[in-house]
C-alpha cells in the first residue's frame, strides 16, 4: 500500500510501546522513525501553493515548520489531501507578525489562521505537558479530567504525543522534506488501525470530542479500532454531554458530510454516541419502525451527492434526523385536539428547542429544515392553483425528495411521489390531466373539499335590513 518504504516498517521499537500505556509520562520523549525524502512516496506537488507559502515563510524566519496530521494521513493512503495545517516552534503571537492575513482564534487552544482567499492554513504551536505551567500560557483541567485550556508550549516530541491518534502523530519537514513518525502511524497506516496515543480512557476524559474524531476516522479511512482504543468509548459515550453545543455542531456536520455518512452513523448508534448527539431521534427510532430506514436512506443519498461532487445541505440531513421525533409530538398535540398545521408547527418548535441543548444548529438551517417539514402537509393538496404554488415554493425540490425518502422508509403508502416526479416533467396539457385525477385515484390523497352551503337569513316582511327604509336599530 505504501510503497517506497514499507522495510522501515518493521520492528518498530520499544520506544513506540510506551506510548500505548498509562506509563507513558514516565517513559521520556519518544524518538522519531525519519524517513528520508527518497525512501517516502509524499510530494510537494500534493500541498496547496498556500500551505507552501506558510511553511517557507516560517521556515526562512528560523522556525521550525511542518505539515502534520490528516494531509500526510492521506497522502499516504492515496487520498487527496484537502485540509493542511502546520506545526512550528513560533508562538501565536509570532506567527502573527509574520503573516498580515492571519488571527489568532480561540482561548482554549490558542491557534492562528492565515487565510489565502478562501484557503485557511491552521498553525498551532507545538503543545507541551498539559501539567506544566509557564508564565501565562496556562493549561487547566476540570475534577473530571476535562481539558479546559491547554496554551502549553512545548516541543515537537512534546507535541507529538499530545496528539490523538498515531496516524495523525506524522510531521513533514520542510527543511529537509523528511518524514518523522513519532507514535507508530505509518505501522497503523499500513494495518489499517486506528490506535488512541496514550491511555484511551484518559484521552477521553481529556477531550470527549475524540470519541467522534475516531469513528469518523474509522468511517472516512476504513480502519478498524484497536482494541483498547474501542474499548471505552460505549461507557463514555456520556461524557460528551460535557462539550458545548457549538462545538459538536461542528462535528456533527465533519461526521455526516465527509462522504462516509451512513457509515458514520451505524458506528455511532453501536457505540451509544449517537444518543448523546440526538436523544430524541435515538429514543424515536425505537418507537417508529420506518424511522432508521429514513436516516439510513437520507445519509446514502448524501454520501453518494458528496461522491458525485453535487451540493448538499445540512438542513435536509437534519430535517431527516429530527423527522421521527417531530411525527411524535404532532401526534399527541393533534390527540388533545390541536389541528393538524399548527400542531406540526408546535412540534417543529418544541423539537428545535430541545435539540438546542445538544447541538446547536443555526437559523440558516433551522428554518429551510421546518419549511421542509410544513411543504409535506402542502405537497398531497393539489387542488386548482395549489400544486403550482407549491411546485415554485423555494424549498420545493428539498420536500419532494424528502417525501420519496419518506414513501422508500415505508411511512407513507407509494403513490403521491410518482403524481410529482410525473407533474415536474410533464407539458401543460399532461399537467391538467393529471390534475384532473387528483381524488379520482388513490395516488390522488387529496380529498376535495365539501362545499359549504351559507345558510340564508329569513326574508324579513317588507325592506331588507340594508334599506334606508329598513327598521332603525331602536326597533
Amino acid at each position: 500500500m505504501i510503497k517506497g518504504f514499507t522495510r522501515f516498517l518493521q520492528s518498530p521499537g520499544e520506544h513506540l510501546r510506551s506510548l500505548f500505556g498509562p506509563q507513558e509520562a514516565a517513559a521520556g520523549p519518544p524518538t522519531p522513525r525519519v524517513i528520508a525524502r527518497d525512501d517516502h512516496p509524499v510530494s510537494r506537488r500534493q500541498f496547496s501553493e498556500a500551505a507552501l507559502k506558510v511553511l517557507y515563510r516560517l521556515h526562512n524566519a528560523g522556525y521550525e515548520a511542518y505539515l502534520v496530521g490528516g494531509c500526510l494521513r492521506d497522502s499516504l493512503l492515496g487520498l487527496t489531501p484537502k485540509d493542511f495545517d502546520v506545526a512550528t516552534d513560533a508562538t501565536p503571537e509570532q506567527v502573527k507578525q509574520l503573516f498580515r492575513n492571519s488571527r489568532i482564534i480561540g482561548r482554549r487552544f490558542r491557534i492562528v489562521h492565515v487565510r489565502f482567499g478562501r484557503e485557511v492554513i491552521e498553525v498551532t504551536t507545538f503543545r507541551g505537558k498539559p501539567n506544566d505551567d509557564h508564565a501565562e500560557h496556562i493549561s487547566a483541567q476540570s475534577d473530571d479530567g476535562l481539558l479546559l485550556r491547554d496554551n502549553v508550549w512545548g516541543n515537537i516530541e512534546e507535541d507529538a504525543i499530545r496528539r490523538d491518534f498515531t496516524v495523525n502523530a506524522l510531521y513533514y519537514s520542510i527543511a529537509d522534506f523528511s518524514i518523522h513518525d513519532f507514535a507508530g502511524g505509518l505501522e497503523d497506516i499500513e494495518s489499517r488501525t486506528l490506535r488512541m496515543i496514550g491511555d484511551p480512557a484518559t484521552r477521553y476524559r481529556e477531550d470527549p470530542v475524540r470519541m467522534l474524531r475516531a469513528v469518523r476516522f474509522a468511517a472516512k479511512l476504513d480502519f478498524d479500532f484497536a482494541p483498547q482504543t474501542e474499548a471505552p468509548l460505549a461507557e463514555m459515550a456520556p461524557l460528551l454531554l460535557q462539550i458545548p453545543a457549538a462545538r459538536l455542531f461542528d462535528e456533527v456536520l465533519k461526521l455526516f458530510l465527509s462522504g462516509e455518512g451512513l457509515v458514520a452513523f451505524r458506528l455511532l448508534r453501536d457505540y451509544g454516541l449517537f444518543a448523546m448527539l440526538f436523544p430524541e431521534a435515538d429514543e424515536a427510532m425505537a418507537e417508529l419502525p420506518w424511522f432508521e430506514p429514513l436516516i439510513e436512506q437520507a445519509l446514502e443519498s448524501t454520501d453518494r451527492r458528496i461522491r458525485d461532487e453535487r451540493p448538499v445541505t445540512p438542513a435536509f440531513l437534519l430535517a431527516a434526523f429530527m423527522w421521527g421525533p417531530v411525527q411524535i409530538r404532532q401526534a399527541r398535540l393533534e390527540a388533545d385536539g390541536m389541528p393538524p398545521v399548527p400542531a406540526l408547527q408546535a412540534a417543529a418548535q418544541q423539537v428545535i428547542t430541545h435539540e438546542l441543548q445538544h447541538v446547536s444548529i443555526p437559523k440558516r438551517f433551522s428554518m429551510p429544515m421546518r419549511d421542509i417539514w410544513d411543504l409535506q402537509q402542502r405537497l398531497p393538496q393539489r387542488r386548482g392553483k395549489r400544486a403550482f404554488q407549491t411546485r415554485d415554493h423555494p424549498r420545493f425540490r428539498a420536500a419532494y425528495d424528502f417525501l420519496l425518502l419518506r414513501e422508500a422508509a415505508g411511512e407513507l403508502e407509494p403513490g403521491l411521489g410518482d403524481w410529482w416526479t410525473a407533474f415536474q416533467e410533464a407539458d401543460d396539457h399532461e399537467q391538467r390531466r393529471l390534475l384532473g385525477k387528483v381524488g379520482a385515484d388513490p395516488a390522488g390523497t387529496a380529498v376535495p373539499r365539501k362545499r359549504k352551503r351559507r345558510r340564508r337569513k329569513p326574508r324579513a316582511n317588507g325592506p331588507s335590513n340594508g334599506s334606508p327604509d329598513g327598521p332603525s336599530d331602536d326597533s
